[in-house]
């Protein structure tokens, strides 16, 4: 298997770290700018970020940046692991197919239980959203069953897994959990909604909507450029309306 892309992004970034281009302790450029220099998405820049942080050659610091910490990775570290935005593309177009399937198939008790994951996600939101997750987990699962395509299963069960086995995505979660991203249960409610019509194309729309608006909140969660981005929009703002900033305040 060739290198993922976000493994030559951070394969690159490390090198510039090695050469001295990035120094212990400054802050690498912003996620824009190194986007744009690479050619490559920001999702893939953030996916390389997170690399970078697991073989603890960078330090990101929410609301200011990312900082260099050291020039060679951890010992431990190295291992390939897949992207976590990767994944989400991913299973945003299997699963939107997978689910336009179950709703020509899915039974009345496959409703009743998907219906009982979306009570059990709402109820743990508010207690542990490791058992949220859970029920996230085994919706989608169901979903899947529901096709009776044993090769449709296997494919979501296999994505479920590579997320729940990657360092890389397990890393994003604890930023996710600490910005307060939980499974979305108007979301699910949704989905649920449009299999309860047996309608196909409202099934796909509602789980590619779903898995969209993941992306949207990891994103977020994994935002630190927020003080860096309102500096340069003010600096953008100042330059348009030839203001000098005050001196002496």
């Amino acid at each position: 298997m060739g290198r993922r892309l976000y493994e030559s992004v951070a394969q690159a970034l490390a090198g510039r770290i090695r050469s001295g281009e990035y120094r212990i302790g400054g802050r690498l450029p912003s996620e824009r700018e190194l986007a744009q220099s690479l050619a490559v998405s920001r999702p893939t820049v953030r996916e390389a970020i997170l690399s970078l942080e697991l073989d603890g050659l960078v330090e990101v610091r929410l609301g200011s940046g990312v900082y260099v910490r050291r020039e060679t990775p951890l010992p431990s570290a190295g291992v390939p692991d897949v992207g976590p935005f990767e994944l989400l593309e991913a299973r945003r177009i299997i699963e939107s197919e997978v689910c336009a399937c179950a709703a020509l198939r899915i039974t009345a008790t496959g409703l009743e239980r998907l219906a009982e994951l979306v009570a059990e996600m709402e109820r743990e939101n508010e207690r542990d959203v490791v058992l949220s997750e859970r029920a996230d987990r085994r919706f989608h699962e169901l979903i899947a069953e529901a096709t009776e395509n044993t090769a449709l299963m296997a494919a979501v069960t296999a994505l479920w897994d590579a997320r729940a086995r990657s360092p890389l995505i397990q890393r994003l979660s604890v930023k996710a959990h600490a910005a307060g991203v939980k499974p979305g249960v108007s979301e699910h409610r949704a989905i649920l909604a449009a299999l309860s019509a047996r309608d196909p194309h409202q099934a796909r729309n509602a789980m590619s909507a779903h898995l969209a608006r993941v992306m949207d909140q990891l994103l977020e969660a994994t935002e630190v450029e927020t003080l860096e981005q309102a500096r340069l929009e003010a600096e953008e703002r100042r330059r348009k309306f030839n203001i000098r900033p005050a001196l002496g305040i």
